[in-house]
C-alpha cells in the first residue's frame, strides 16, 4: 500500500507540473500591431522571474511536430525551474509564415523583432505574477540574433522600466552583428555548434573576441561536432535546402540533435537565466 501511495504522489506531481506548463494565448497591444504570444507559467501567484523567448525563422505556429515540441519542451523545463515564459509570435502577428527561405524578409532581427522583445518585456512587467526586475531574453537561430541585437548598448530602452537581466542566444547568426562592433549591456551567453554550416561558430567567436575589448559580459560555448538545431530531441542530422544566409551559397545546411550539446544546454541555460 505504501508503494502504491508513493506512485500516486509521483503521478500527482507529474500531472501538476504538466498542468502548470499548459500554454495560454495572450494578445499584447503594440501600437498598430497586436502581438500574439504563447505564455507558460508556474502554478501559484508568484511573483516569478520571467523569460521572453524568441522563435527561429520558422515562426511559432504551423510547424512540423518535432519543431513545435522543441519550444514546448524548453517551456516545461523553464517553468519547472520557476520561470514564466512568453513566446511572442513575430511572424503570425504580422500575417506571414516561415522566413527561412525568404531572401527579402519582411520582419528583421535587428528592427521589428527588437521591438517585439521589448514589447513582451513591458507586458510581463505589468503582470502581478512576474518579478519585473528579473526578466531575461532567450532566442534560437534568428531569434538568437534578435536577442543579440536587442541587448546592444545602443539599443538600450529609453524608459524607466527595468531592463532585461540577462540573455542567451542559441545558434545565432553573428556575421552582421560582428560587423557592427557588437557588445552586450547585460550578461550574455551564446551556445553554438562547431559544425554549424548555417550560422557558423567562427563569426560568433570573432564577435565575442571583439566584444571582450568593450565588455566582459559575454561568454560563448562551442560544442564539438554539433550542427544547427542541436537541442532538438531525437532529430537525425538532415540536409536542408533552399535556405538563405548559409555558408554554402546554394542554400544547403545541416541540422539535428547532438546529445552532448543538447544535454549541456538544457542544464546550462536555466542556470544562466537564474543569475
Amino acid at each position: 500500500m505504501a508503494f502504491r501511495a508513493l506512485l500516486l504522489v509521483i503521478a500527482a506531481a507529474v500531472w501538476a507540473n504538466a498542468a502548470a506548463a499548459a500554454p495560454e494565448h495572450v494578445d499584447i497591444p503594440a501600437g498598430d500591431l497586436t502581438l500574439h504570444g504563447t505564455l507558460y507559467r508556474p502554478d501559484g501567484p508568484g511573483p516569478f522571474p520571467a523569460i521572453v523567448a524568441l522563435h527561429d525563422c520558422g515562426g511559432l505556429i504551423h510547424r512540423p511536430l518535432t519543431e513545435a515540441q522543441l519550444y514546448a519542451e524548453w517551456a516545461r523545463l523553464l517553468v519547472a525551474d520557476g520561470f514564466v515564459v512568453l513566446f511572442p509570435d513575430s511572424y503570425g502577428s504580422r500575417g506571414i509564415g516561415s522566413q527561412c527561405r525568404e531572401q527579402n524578409r519582411k520582419v528583421h532581427a535587428s528592427r521589428e523583432r527588437v521591438a517585439d522583445a521589448n514589447t513582451a518585456r513591458h507586458w510581463l512587467q505589468a503582470q502581478s505574477y512576474v518579478r519585473g526586475e528579473h526578466i531575461s531574453l532567450l532566442g534560437w537561430s534568428s531569434g538568437g540574433s534578435a536577442a543579440l541585437w536587442t541587448i546592444r548598448p545602443t539599443a538600450a530602452p529609453h524608459d524607466s522600466s527595468s531592463d532585461f537581466r540577462s540573455a542567451v542566444a542559441i545558434y545565432p547568426s553573428c556575421r552582421r552583428l560582428h560587423d557592427t562592433a557588437w557588445s552586450a549591456r547585460v550578461p550574455t551567453l551564446i551556445l553554438i555548434g562547431a559544425a554549424d554550416d548555417w550560422t557558423p561558430a567562427a563569426a560568433c567567436q570573432q564577435m565575442v573576441a571583439g566584444a571582450h575589448d568593450r565588455s566582459a559580459r559575454v561568454q560563448i560555448v562551442v560544442y564539438p561536432g554539433a550542427h544547427h538545431e542541436f537541442d532538438w530531441a531525437n532529430a537525425p542530422i538532415r540536409l536542408r535546402t533552399g535556405l538563405v544566409n548559409t555558408v554554402d551559397p546554394s542554400g544547403k545546411a545541416h541540422g539535428g540533435t547532438n546529445p552532448a550539446a543538447r544535454n549541456d544546454a538544457l542544464k546550462r541555460v536555466p542556470q544562466w537565466l537564474a543569475r
